[in-house]
């Protein structure tokens, strides 16, 4: 592992999952960070550390599961808890206890959305493959697309438009516009169809999230091998039967 990298960043090597929100997050602070388990084992890395970490070898702090963040032996779990964490630090969140509060605010209705989407196509239980409720991930799957999709999208749309400024928080970016755009991108990945007939509706999210792709450390982030493919293992799976109909 690289010896002057200020966090070690603990997820699966193989998903975007919940660990790309801070994984964007530390991109856009400039930070010198160890994705963990993507690291050669020789080097430190691959999942033996991470699972050593779970069964509460490494630290006081006994995360759950992934992602968490070492830094420097605080150890800090929780995808929105670690964004915060960091963007706290360098310069991705508001001064002042109302704005970081509004910023967590925000952040934390988009973990509701992921949890949401995840559960579409594991309605009845996680540890269930997704071809072993494909009846009861279909229902889900159309109140997700119909009800709330449109629901989240339109607060969002919502809060862009009070804001004063380009992003959702004011005048300068945050881990909250970044975590839009890596919720919008992956449902845009998952129900592209929905994401379309939505579009005219969250034009200016949809423009939040392209100035949010241009940033430039996130532009080169997206373009790197850095960025896993979204994947059907990760949280937001392409499923064409799950999506609304052409």
């Amino acid at each position: 592992m690289a010896a002057n990298a200020r966090y070690d960043l603990y997820y699966w090597p193989f998903i975007q999952g919940r660990g790309e929100f801070p994984r964007l997050v530390l991109e856009a602070a400039a930070v010198s960070y160890n994705d963990v388990a993507r690291l050669p084992e020789e080097e430190g890395g691959g999942t033996a550390p991470l699972l050593s970490f779970l069964r509460g070898d490494r630290a006081d702090v006994l995360p759950f599961a992934p992602p968490f963040l070492d830094d420097a032996g605080v150890v800090v779990a929780q995808s929105t808890n670690i964004c915060r964490y960091v963007a706290e630090r360098h310069g991705l969140a508001p001064d002042g206890e109302a704005g970081r509060a509004h910023a967590l605010q925000l952040a934390m209705t988009v973990a509701d959305l992921v949890d949401e989407a995840h559960n579409v196509h594991h309605p009845v239980s996680g540890s269930l493959y997704y071809e072993d409720q494909k009846e009861a991930a279909a229902a889900a799957a159309a109140r997700f697309c119909e009800e709330r999709i449109p629901k989240f999208l339109g607060y969002f749309e919502r809060v862009l438009s009070m804001s004063g400024g380009r992003w959702l928080l004011g005048a300068n970016p945050s881990y909250a516009d970044l975590g839009v755009f890596q919720m919008v991108a992956g449902l845009q990945y998952a129900f592209p169809r929905t994401l379309e007939k939505q579009s005219a509706r969250a034009q200016a999210l949809l423009a939040l999230c392209k100035r949010t792709s241009e940033l430039p450390r996130i532009a080169a982030y997206l373009a790197s091998d850095r960025r896993i493919p979204f994947n059907e293992m990760g949280i937001f799976r392409h499923y064409p039967e799950l999506d609304l109909p052409g």
